[in-house]
């Protein structure tokens, strides 16, 4: 598995490679934003270790650029910011998951580890619809109506988890649980955040919504007449 791992301090970049190297990853790395981006675009990468403060062009500015051209690659932010605000912040701008600084590298692999295993299943080629909305596993696309809707791998996970189970309402337990597979701050607005941002491409536009909320249940993936 070939990671980019773009890190300005040279100890937790020297720290982050060797474990991962240990753990039989390939890891290539960038120690600032514009070499990190370049190489993001000219190689293809499993998955991209982004720190958010770095030299000439910050981890936001990065991901954000990097999701315009690679929908699907997972990203894992790393950063000393570890409010609330920070973290709705980083996956706004695309990531696929946030990681405060100091962190114990075994969580590091847990957070690896989940995403890749989602971005990497292809589902044996299967398909999912409702209405208009269809998923194909095989491919990783996703189209409404026809369009093509470009989802990050977070996105892709939680919208496949929703149509296994349209028609039944999860909770943010379920999503935690089936979803990140790893465990964060369960009394954050991170699913919420992330349920708006499916809601902005997938109903945004098109008649009919397809993402409802249950107030105190949790979510449910269903047409407006079901």
């Amino acid at each position: 598995m070939r990671i980019l791992l773009v890190e300005d301090e040279p100890k937790v970049a020297s720290f982050i490679k060797k474990g991962l190297e240990e753990q039989s990853y390939e890891v290539e790395q960038a120690y600032d934003g514009n070499f990190g981006l370049k190489m993001a675009m000219q190689n293809e990468y499993d998955l991209i270790i982004l720190d958010i403060i770095l030299p000439h062009m910050n981890g936001l500015e990065v991901c954000q650029a990097i999701r315009k051209k690679k929908s699907q690659v997972p990203i894992l932010m790393l950063t000393a910011l570890g409010s609330t605000d920070d973290k709705i912040t980083g996956l706004d701008a695309g990531a696929d998951d946030y990681l405060p600084k100091p962190f114990e590298f075994k969580e590091l692999l847990a957070r690896l580890r989940a995403l890749t295993r989602r971005s990497g299943d292809n589902g044996g080629g299967e398909k999912l619809s409702i209405a208009d909305l269809e998923m194909d596993m095989g491919s990783k696309t996703v189209t409404r109506g026809g369009k093509p809707i470009n989802l990050t791998a977070r996105e892709f996970a939680l919208l496949h988890y929703l149509l296994r189970n349209r028609g039944r309402v999860v909770s943010r337990v379920d999503i935690t649980e089936n979803v990140w597979e790893t465990s964060f701050d369960t009394g954050s607005n991170v699913i919420d955040v992330y349920i708006n941002f499916l809601r902005k491409k997938i109903d945004k536009g098109f008649p009919g919504k397809l993402i409802h909320t249950l107030v105190g249940m949790g979510y449910v993936l269903k047409e407006d007449d079901a």
